[in-house]
């Protein structure tokens, strides 16, 4: 049932293609699929009120309990547009995703498709019951290729299928749009079983497999193998779409290797009613995305084809091999590692570690060459690499992130806490006018300041008062700006780094005297992509910060 559209501008003339489901006319005919950028609620509320030409926003999958899924690498890239990715169906649970989906503000012409799997008939039931109430649809994971006993596993048997579906349906009283996989000799079969069990509409496909890549001998992704997306697997979802409009007339989600208009038409031919981008948007900045998604809606309206410019395909994922020379260890939990080779590096940018069996996490570079890291024991990776053997040799991969650009006259604060003085450090080296505001528990866990003292002023706080100030680093930045004159305080830029609660910490003293626009922060959230896409490093206000970041300005336009 090919989609119908109507004409019409936002208020930053950007076209949007208006189009029917399930009785709301949305504002665009397009969707995120599941597990990709839209995965927590505040990229969620961002893409609300900053992408009207998504029409569906389809949440990650959610299960009845928390799951954190699989261990770094979740992602990896075989071509440029191709990909293979196990995040292993992370989600924080049901009843904590129906607490924080009641926060968000769905507006009249949106429509949130809420992602659910469960191992059993009985859990899909549970979940559905559970997140009904917040959703205006429910997506069935049927399909998912990498998680074991879930997904795929239950979406190639049609008996199963249509028992699940049905469940469901008897359960709630919104739409029900069961998710079919690729990976089955005859998805009409399964389309058919759906149907027949009451769907009331289908979204094809998931991701193609399960495949394997590998890198210096070794499976890159922490599960072995993934599911298989991007510009290889068109062919199979525009294939599958067809032989499902063919058996039914309910509305379809085609999604499946789309990257440009001439794609997205090619889904509509088929029968979608919506059409899904994923894997196209790797890389892409918050804003960047919305640009996309304005120029596929102008060429779809002017049978144009210029979207796929915006498309990030010299993305590069691969790894290059460093050998560990020197572990110093500052404390029992920090240890500074050095390794044989160079990097190159601008100040804000950062880098994945991966040793292949153990796991890969994101790091600031403390110094580019030779290329060292400051590490701080606060999990199974980050424990084993301050306890790494010299002579060992890992990954890198990178680098990722916005370098920072302070204007020429700033005059430059950076506040530091934990491994946080490594992204600062660089700031000092390449900028002029920097001072440096550090602060640590205790001095045993104060490091590299000789080095910072050699291109900045530093200042020094310790909570026990073992070294400098005694108490909070903010608390030492907010004596410093007292004594400022309001010249000297307007010409300032900050530069935060470090654990949440410093950094609050830090932006409400600098609140007290500066404007939200001189403000970057750049919080240690989890990050596991690196590019984007899981979404696991989305910040309060919906930007993700791997690509938007990792300094973040305090003032969103």
């Amino acid at each position: 049932m090919p989609a119908s559209f109507t004409n019409t501008g936002d208020h930053r003339e950007r076209r949007i293609l208006k189009t029917t489901f399930f009785g709301k006319t949305l504002s665009g005919p397009f969707t995120i699929p599941s597990g990709i950028v839209t995965t927590t609620v505040p990229t969620i509320q961002y893409v609300f009120d900053h992408v009207p030409q998504i029409g569906v926003v389809t949440t990650k999958s959610i299960g009845l309990e928390a799951r954190t899924g699989n261990r770094e690498p979740v992602l990896s890239q075989y071509a440029p547009g191709c990909f293979v990715n196990a995040v292993g169906l992370t989600n924080p649970g049901a009843i904590e995703s129906a607490r924080l989906m009641a926060e968000l503000a769905v507006p009249q012409d949106r429509f949130l498709l809420t992602s659910i799997f469960g191992g059993s008939i009985e859990e899909f039931v549970e979940v559905a019951t559970i997140l009904a109430p917040f959703s205006d649809g429910l997506e069935l994971n049927l399909s998912c290729p990498h998680a074991q006993g879930y997904g795929m596993a239950m979406g190639q048997d049609p008996d199963l299928v249509h028992q699940i579906t049905a469940a469901v349906k008897g359960a709630v009283d919104i739409p029900v749009i069961p998710k079919l996989t690729p990976n089955t000799p005859n998805i009409a079969d399964i389309a058919r079983a759906a149907i027949a069990a009451g769907a009331d509409g289908l979204c094809a496909i998931n991701t193609v497999g399960p495949g394997y890549t590998s890198a210096h001998g070794a499976a890159v992704l922490s599960n072995g193998s993934g599911g298989m997306s991007g510009k290889g697997i068109l062919p199979i979802g525009l294939k599958c779409v067809r032989e499902i409009a063919a058996v039914s007339d309910c509305p379809i989600i085609g999604c499946g290797g789309v990257s440009s208009a001439d794609d997205a038409r090619a889904y509509f031919e088929a029968g979608a009613a919506i059409v899904g981008v994923g894997s196209a948007l790797v890389a892409l900045t918050s804003e960047e995305l919305a640009d996309y998604f304005s120029a596929l809606s102008v060429d779809l309206e002017r049978s144009t084809s210029s979207a796929e410019s915006h498309i990030r395909y010299d993305i590069d994922m691969s790894f290059q091999p460093a050998v560990l020379v020197e572990n110093t260890q500052v404390c029992n939990d920090i240890s500074i590692l050095r390794f044989d080779r160079k990097i190159n590096i601008q100040a804000g940018e950062f880098v994945f570690l991966w040793i292949p069996g153990l796991g890969e996490k994101p790091f600031s570079v403390l110094t580019d060459d030779p290329f060292s890291l400051a590490v701080i024991d606060v999990g199974k990776f980050t424990h084993a690499l301050v306890n790494l053997a010299v002579g060992t040799k890992a990954y890198v991969r990178g680098p990722y992130g916005i370098p920072v650009d302070p204007p020429e006259d700033a005059q430059i604060i950076a506040v530091a806490g934990g491994t946080g003085l490594a992204a600062l450090y660089q700031v000092a080296r390449d900028f002029d006018n920097v001072e440096i505001f550090v602060g640590a528990r205790s001095a045993e866990r104060l490091y590299f300041l000789d080095q910072c003292r050699q291109v900045a002023s530093v200042h020094v706080a310790t909570d026990d008062g073992s070294e400098g100030f005694g108490g909070f680093v903010s608390e030492m930045l907010q004596e410093h700006l007292q004594q400022l004159s309001q010249d000297e305080l307007d010409k300032l830029v900050y530069y935060n780094c470090g654990p949440e609660p410093m950094v609050q910490a830090a932006t409400v003293v600098q609140r007290k005297f500066c404007s939200d626009h001189q403000i970057f922060s750049s919080i240690d959230y989890m990050t596991k992509c690196g590019v984007g896409i899981c979404g696991a490093c989305a910040s309060p206000d919906g930007r993700r910060l791997c690509v938007d970041g990792p300094f973040l300005g305090t003032n969103l336009a």
